[in-house]
């Protein structure tokens, strides 16, 4: 068990009415989770597992929070368990002590307690609009420097075109599109680093 000065420090100058309750959490803790080390993270005590964020609690003016990373978000309050303004109001030991050991084998596993995002999704295409493909072929820099752009970097012109809300504006994009891909600029270029 290892204990971070700075931990009772923020426990010390804590509200009265926190105290017992940021006790209890970081007593809770240190049983459930014996190799637990203390920190002081985002200004607030935190417990981690080989370096990496498990838990951690805060005390505001009128209640306390606590948060078991990756465990999603209940309520209205930081944290799973809204707002804690008595250790009543904290849900049986053996459920928090599960939780924390559940988010212990995800940072000993996967090394982060927080559950693995599912694989993003592929942005569907968008189709080549023939006012379009037909400025890039009057302009064969242009071409050129569309076809050899990533697809990601095509993407952000063909979504600067088929997103215009009027004819003109369409037009006009277009028309600025090919001027500035005849220089192999990218559709962003105003904001790449000289």
């Amino acid at each position: 068990m290892s204990r971070d000065a700075r931990v009772d420090d923020y426990i010390a100058r804590s509200a009265d009415f926190a105290r017992p309750i940021l006790e209890h959490l970081r007593e809770l803790v240190h049983r459930a989770l014996p190799g637990a080390e203390e920190a002081i993270k985002w200004n607030m005590p935190h417990f981690l597992i080989s370096g990496k964020n498990v838990a951690g609690m805060a005390a505001f003016k009128a209640h306390c929070t606590f948060v078991i990373h990756g465990d999603g978000r209940q309520g209205d309050a930081m944290g799973q368990f809204g707002r804690i303004t008595a250790l009543s109001d904290l849900p049986a030991e053996s459920d928090l002590a599960q939780k924390l050991q559940t988010a212990q084998g995800r940072v000993e596993t996967s090394g982060s307690a927080r559950k693995p995002e599912a694989p993003r999704k592929p942005n569907p295409a968008i189709a080549m609009p023939d006012d379009f493909a037909a400025a890039l072929a009057a302009v064969p820099a242009a071409r050129a420097a569309f076809d050899s752009f990533t697809p990601a970097q095509q993407r952000d012109y063909l979504e600067w075109i088929t997103e215009a809300k009027t004819a003109a504006t369409r037009h006009r994009r277009i028309g600025q599109s090919a001027e500035w891909l005849a220089d192999g600029k990218k559709r962003n270029w105003k904001y790449e680093k000289c």
